[in-house]
């Protein structure tokens, strides 16, 4: 049992050691961003529209198409368009500039954050909110892999998310290699310039179209990397950097699988906290306290590793769709509750079969069916007037910033080995990037930011992290701290990913940094201020 292990790690740790081209990469980047400040930058034409044409219109908004190099190292050549929404400043008397602003993903849609009201008043009196789609995602030219979508869902539908058995293993790895032929058949030049170092390109020009001598941006999440890159990149540029829910930048830019087998170990970490805090609230607030929630939860899903949970309506819980469920509940906060009272009923099912042959009441059946759908993909959001109306930028960008085996059997490898330290996360996190192997635009040094990290700026950048972050791991936070040349770390006492809009006390440190760049003092340890598991009325 200890050979496997073992024998992962050996391999990743020999990969990383062939994977050391950041000298090359940053001088390559740092000679291009070089380059770009020098250029003449048109200014933004904006054009007032309506967020929400279902809804009268609130006239505080505008947009605009906006064109940036394909390739920088040919930045006369080919251009693209960057979607942008702006929510002018509340007042304009006193605005200060413009916040922009970067949900993650990568591949998240940040178009519409421009009316995200998670911030202060005295943040959106004083900057235009800047939303945008980065290259390749939604409206902004996205990456396509497919043509129509029937020739996705004979790829897509032969992959197991969550893959146990040889016959799901190899029909994903399979359709994982078709994906990628699709994808250097179909998706086009962008598929070579879609890594973080040309966001952050994109980011620089858009800051300069609408007038900002410095940057002020908030990124969550995959976002996080794209502050920590322009905050070295231009560090000179920096006005303000909020950061949440962090990446570790080094890791991530240096060895993919180790980046991808922490993160699984962060998940399994938020579901520990997660089940002890249930027990901790007892059944009135958390349905499934119940004796030992932890051996319980077990149960569930190792049953489930040996064969689906049929539902009385016919839906069956899988190990992929039970999985996504309980990653997508540990996510957010306010999903906890609702997912406690899903396991409670899925085990309920569970037990009427095995002790009476039978199914349980409707109640129980209608609660667990929830764990039967897959998760939705999270932050994901594209337009609906195309034939295939997905884009592929999550794999765009990460298969071109982290490095990975060229070997797809490798991930099977290391599934076998990550899940014994990660029983439920380890096989679902080791599954996420096979398609990397074979990707038509590995990971490159020329389109690369991979380092140094500790360029200084004039303010530090404030780094949030949750106690337990699911996706990105407290730990993250905390390297994302260190190796940045000037920052400062906040923490929130949660099981949720990303901490902005969830604590007053938080938001009014954000607030403070933003408007008056006023940087929160370390070692702070925040509370957020709702319960997951609230008392019921």
């Amino acid at each position: 049992m200890l050979r496997k292990p073992t024998l992962a790690v050996a391999v990743i740790s020999a990969f990383a050691l062939v994977t050391g081209t950041a000298a090359t990469a940053s001088a390559s980047v740092a000679q291009t961003a070089a380059q770009t400040v020098a250029e003449k930058v048109e200014p933004v034409v904006w054009t007032p529209c309506n967020p929400d044409p279902s809804k009268p219109d609130p006239k505080t908004y505008d947009c605009a198409v906006y064109p940036v190099p394909l390739d920088y190292a040919n930045p006369s050549g080919e251009k693209i368009g960057i979607a942008m929404m702006r929510r002018r400043a509340g007042d304009p008397a006193k605005r200060i500039g413009s916040l922009f602003l970067n949900p993650g993903g990568p591949g998240g849609s940040g178009y519409l954050w421009a009316t995200t009201t998670r911030f202060d008043p005295r943040v959106t009196e004083r900057f235009d909110l800047i939303g945008f789609d980065p290259r390749g995602v939604a409206r902004s030219n996205p990456l396509r892999c497919f043509t129509t979508g029937e020739e996705a869902d004979a790829v897509l539908k032969r992959t197991t998310e969550v893959p146990v058995t040889s016959a799901e293993i190899n029909s994903t790895l399979a359709a994982d290699e078709d994906y990628t032929d699709a994808c250097a058949r179909n998706a086009g030049p962008l598929l070579e310039h879609m890594s973080t170092v040309n966001v952050v390109r994109d980011l620089d020009r858009m800051r300069q179209a609408v007038g900002d001598s410095r940057l002020t941006f908030a990124g969550f999440s995959y976002g996080t990397l794209i502050g920590a890159t322009y905050a070295n990149m231009y560090p000179g540029k920096v006005r303000a950097l909020v950061i949440d829910g962090n990446v570790d930048p080094q890791l991530r830019l240096s060895n993919g699988l180790e980046y991808d087998r922490q993160r699984a170990g962060g998940f399994e970490l938020a579901l520990d906290e997660y089940l002890k805090r249930c027990k901790a609230a007892g059944t009135r607030r958390c349905a499934f306290a119940e004796g030992d929630p932890r051996a319980r939860f077990d149960a569930i899903r190792d049953r489930l590793r040996t064969e689906p949970v049929t539902l009385p309506d016919g839906s069956k819980v899988t190990l992929s769709t039970f999985t996504s469920q309980v990653a997508n509940a540990l996510y957010v906060q306010a999903r906890q509750a609702p997912l406690a009272k899903s396991l409670q009923a899925l085990h309920q099912v569970i037990e009427s079969q095995q002790t009476s042959g039978t199914l349980a009441a409707p109640k129980a059946a209608n609660e667990a069916a929830a764990l039967a759908v897959p998760a939705p993909a999270a932050l994901r959001e594209a337009p609906a007037d195309t034939p295939y109306t997905v884009d592929d930028s999550y794999l765009g960008v990460n298969c071109q910033d982290k490095p990975y085996p060229s070997n797809p059997r490798m991930f099977a490898l290391v599934a076998r080995a990550w899940e014994l330290e990660a029983p439920t996360f380890g096989r679902y996190q080791a599954f996420d990037a096979p398609a990397c192997a074979t990707w038509p635009a590995p990971a490159r040094a020329v389109e690369r930011y991979s380092g140094p990290w500790n360029r200084k700026t004039d303010h530090p950048v404030m780094v949030i992290g949750n106690t337990f972050d699911p996706a990105t791991r407290y730990r993250f936070a905390q390297h994302m701290q260190r190796e940045l040349g000037s920052a400062v770390l906040v923490t929130v006492d949660m099981v949720q990913h990303c901490a902005i809009g969830q604590s007053k006390a938080l938001d009014a440190l954000v607030t403070s940094y933003l408007v008056d760049q006023v940087a929160p003092k370390p070692g702070q340890l925040l509370e957020p201020d709702t319960d997951a598991f609230p008392m019921p009325s």
